[in-house]
């Protein structure tokens, strides 16, 4: 619990509960949860217990909102011009979009039914913003491959991170997928584990391969195109088409 703040963050270390699966199939409630940690103190207790929290409220919102897994909270992203660009889509799933830290969670997901909390933020931005595709996508795979995949939290998690839920995230919020991997997997164990085809390259460029030297690619047996895929969209490209598809539906008194 005492490294859980700070831990929870990195991918490749085993820093948070697990205990998602359990509580959704009722294996544990979330009162004995709350007790336990409160009984055990220390300086994680707090954020614990307001991811716990969180897990509650989202029951609580499709109680009161029941089509919550189907429209969204904000209205106004009921116009909004979300893509259907099924090979993006087919790429985001299969964790060849040509982002390692994307890639990486997405092949975990399909080889453990689980994914880092961290990742889960990065691969649903990426998808609702740098692919413009609707968060229903998302919600959906996850749905369909995740061990805790719960309708109350799949929801609310999505609508959050597509800006369009209780207490989301703003829309203009977008993760930049290569920021993301060099900060909160530096060294970068977890990307090499669920990309091995890029485990020989070094850190200066393991989070953009598209930025190695033909040597260097080489002398990793990379060859990008064929072993692994050069970036589906380029990142400052597709954030500016988010933002200017978000400006169409946002009010003068947003």
């Amino acid at each position: 619990m005492t490294h859980y703040p700070e831990g929870r963050d990195y991918p490749a270390q085993p820093l948070t509960s697990r205990l998602s699966p359990h509580l959704h199939h009722g294996e544990i409630s979330p009162r004995q949860v709350w007790a336990a940690a409160q009984a055990h103190g220390g300086d994680g207790v707090g954020p614990f217990l307001r991811e716990l929290g969180w897990r509650e409220f989202c029951h609580h919102l499709l109680y009161h909102f029941p089509r919550l897994p189907e429209r969204p909270l904000n209205r106004k992203f009921e116009a909004f011009a979300w893509d259907d660009n099924a090979p993006h889509l087919a790429a985001w799933r299969r964790g060849q979009t040509g982002y390692p830290i994307i890639d990486a969670g997405m092949r975990e997901l399909w080889t453990t039914g689980w994914m880092h909390n961290r990742v889960r933020m990065v691969v649903g931005s990426f998808l609702v913003k740098h692919l413009l595709l609707p968060w229903t996508a998302g919600q959906a795979w996850f749905w369909g491959t995740l061990v805790d995949a719960d309708l109350a939290n799949n929801a609310a998690g999505w609508q959050w991170i597509a800006g369009c839920g209780a207490d989301a995230a703003p829309y203009f919020r977008v993760f930049n997928p290569v920021l993301q991997g060099e900060k909160f997997d530096a060294k970068g164990d977890y990307v090499r584990r669920w990309v091995p085809e890029l485990a020989g390259l070094p850190g200066s460029v393991l989070h953009q391969p598209w930025m190695a030297d033909a040597a260097t690619l080489r002398a990793a047996g990379v060859r990008l195109g064929r072993d692994y895929p050069r970036p589906v969209v380029e990142h400052k490209a597709a954030r500016q088409r988010a933002l200017d598809t978000f400006a169409a539906i946002k009010g003068d008194n947003d």
